[in-house]
């Protein structure tokens, strides 16, 4: 992937697994947003008419777990984000082309709107984890930019 390259493949594990990396790597980035306890669950709906769904686990300021789940699987994580996948890559195209999400292309903006990304939960207290550690998860997802420009 190059920085150029708007479309990269986020319907993929492997490109979650780099994200989690990214963020890893930098702790000094993410200790000032705080400890995260929050499992999240990212669901893209492909036009193919089935879903990419992955599962983050934050914990502390790290991403401890990346793995991708089944269908129904994403009621298990504290909270799901829900979208068709030409919305979830027009925030990363976002995110490649300016270094990080901007105006309505941050996860908050999507899902405060939630016309195209949408926050579920089994229970408000889940919806509530996403609204209080969102800067922890727009970070990682910023991690886009690095991760589109690393050769290879």
């Amino acid at each position: 992937m190059t920085a150029t390259d708007t479309r990269l493949e986020v319907d993929r594990i492997r490109f979650f697994e780099a994200l989690a990396d990214e963020m890893n790597a930098d702790p000094t980035r993410f200790e000032v947003l705080g400890d995260v306890d929050m499992s999240i669950a990212l669901v893209m709906r492909r036009p193919t008419g089935d879903a990419f769904r992955a599962q983050l686990v934050f914990d502390g300021i790290r991403c401890d777990g990346v793995d991708e789940i089944g269908e129904g699987d994403e009621r298990q994580a504290h909270c799901w984000l829900e979208g068709d996948l030409a919305d979830w890559q027009a925030m990363f195209a976002n995110i490649v082309e300016n270094g990080r999400a901007v105006g309505r292309q941050t996860i908050n903006s999507l899902t405060l709107v939630g016309d195209r990304i949408t926050v579920h939960g089994a229970d408000p207290l889940g919806v509530d984890r996403f609204f209080r550690y969102n800067q922890t998860v727009q970070a990682l997802l910023d991690g886009a930019a690095a991760v589109a420009a690393a050769p290879g």
